[in-house]
C-alpha cells in the first residue's frame, strides 16, 4: 500500500480517477498493525478497481483533522473527491467487504 501525505492528498486521492481507501494509522497503534494485512490483501485482490493507501497521522495531521479522524485505525473510501464510506476501528475482512461492497464488487455499477 502506497503512503500518502498531507501534501500529496489532493492529487492522489481527491483527483484520483478511481476510488481510493486511506488507512489512517500511526506506528505506535497496535490495532493498526492488526488491520494492515487485511487491507493489504484487499488491495491486492481489488487492484485496478480501488487504490489502497496509508496516511501516518503523526506525520500528516492536516488530512486526519479535516476528515474528523479521532480514533485509529480509521479507513475512509473516497470517490469523486468526496469521502463516501468510513470504517472506524480494527475490523475483520468481512466488515470492510460489506462496508465497501458497492466499490469492491465487480458486478456492481460504478457509483
Amino acid at each position: 500500500m502506497r503512503e500518502i501525505t498531507d501534501e500529496t492528498f489532493e492529487a492522489e486521492v481527491l483527483q484520483a480517477d478511481k476510488p481510493v481507501v486511506i488507512d489512517f494509522w500511526a506506528p505506535w497503534c497496535g490495532p493498526c498493525k492488526a488491520v494492515e494485512p487485511v487491507l493489504a490483501d484487499l488491495a491486492e485482490q481489488h487492484a485496478g478497481r480501488v487504490e489502497f493507501t496509508k496516511l501516518n497521522i503523526d506525520e500528516n495531521p492536516i488530512v486526519a483533522s479535516r476528515y474528523g479522524v479521532l480514533a485509529i485505525p480509521t479507513a475512509i473510501l473516497f470517490e469523486g473527491g468526496e469521502a463516501r464510506e468510513t470504517v472506524v476501528g480494527a475490523r475483520n475482512r468481512s466488515h470492510y467487504e460489506r462496508a465497501w461492497a458497492d466499490w469492491l464488487s465487480p458486478l456492481q455499477p460504478s457509483r
